[in-house]
């Protein structure tokens, strides 16, 4: 129900409206949520893959050799370059998705702010942030696979050079699907959340919006860095640094955070 002041309408007018944005921008948000679970699941299949390719070629995680360890290297490459065609069809789907639901969210909200505006809104370029995105899921997909390579090829080496008992060796060995599983993760948790943000940046921007108010998840995982950044007022062309880092809301790595975008009063 909206909230009506006696003694002053227009207050309570916008009140009203400020916790409507906010309650459609957290919505956004979940529903942000629903994507990254979804790409979570495909990425897991690859870390899967990763952890059979492993147990196939060293099943209790001993590589004796310098051959039997290049040979394993050799395998992980192969397969983070096979899969490319897969890794940007899933790409695809990860962005589409996002940038469908980042549009349904920018059309109920459009319906507050006049035809006019909303008519900008759906005509902002966004190709640009989406190819960028799909290009950085594609090379991302095709790492996981490599970067346990590298793994595998650390250790190896560790066990020459630092004296690492064999069994501690081959246990690290034989967690590389698991490895590759959190990192999976964390590419989903982060990269769905860092493709909406362009696309929430490119639709603001084009209409002349000039800054956003940062939004928290409000629970005890986030982190202080970005807890005291709540409610506060950013500038789009002036992304703040936190904890070493640059970037907006919903840009750094497992960031829930994400940007409510103030726009021009204009009907």
């Amino acid at each position: 129900m909206p909230i009506h002041d006696a003694t002053n309408p227009s207050l309570g007018s916008r009140l009203y409206n400020l916790r409507k944005a906010r309650r459609l921008a957290r919505e956004r948000f979940l529903a942000g949520r629903k994507s990254e679970r979804q790409y979570a699941l495909q990425l897991r299949k690859v870390a899967r893959q990763i952890g059979e390719l492993v147990l196939g070629m060293a099943p209790d995680g001993t590589v004796a050799t310098h051959e039997q360890t290049q040979a394993l290297i050799d395998t992980l490459e192969r397969y983070g370059d096979a899969l490319a065609p897969w890794a940007e069809a899933v790409a695809k789907r990860m962005v589409w998705d996002v940038s469908r639901r980042d549009a349904a969210a920018w059309e109920v909200h459009g319906k507050e702010i006049g035809v006019a505006l909303r008519k900008e809104i759906n005509a902002a370029p966004t190709g640009l942030a989406m190819r960028e995105s799909l290009a950085r899921q594609v090379e991302l997909i095709k790492s996981l696979p490599i970067e346990a390579a590298q793994r595998v090829q650390r250790l190896a080496l560790e066990g020459i050079t630092t004296g690492m008992r064999a069994s501690e060796i081959a246990k690290e060995i034989m967690r590389s699907g698991d490895v590759a599983k959190s990192r999976a993760m964390t590419i989903a948790r982060t990269e769905v959340s860092r493709t909406a943000a362009a696309l929430t940046q490119a639709r603001a921007e084009f209409v002349g919006s000039t800054h956003y108010i940062w939004r928290t998840s409000k629970d005890g995982a986030v982190r202080p860095s970005h807890r005291a950044m709540e409610g506060q007022a950013v500038r789009w062309d002036s992304p703040p640094v936190l904890d070493h880092m640059r970037g907006h809301a919903g840009e750094f790595p497992n960031c829930r955070c994400f940007a409510e975008p103030v726009l021009p009063d204009r009907l």
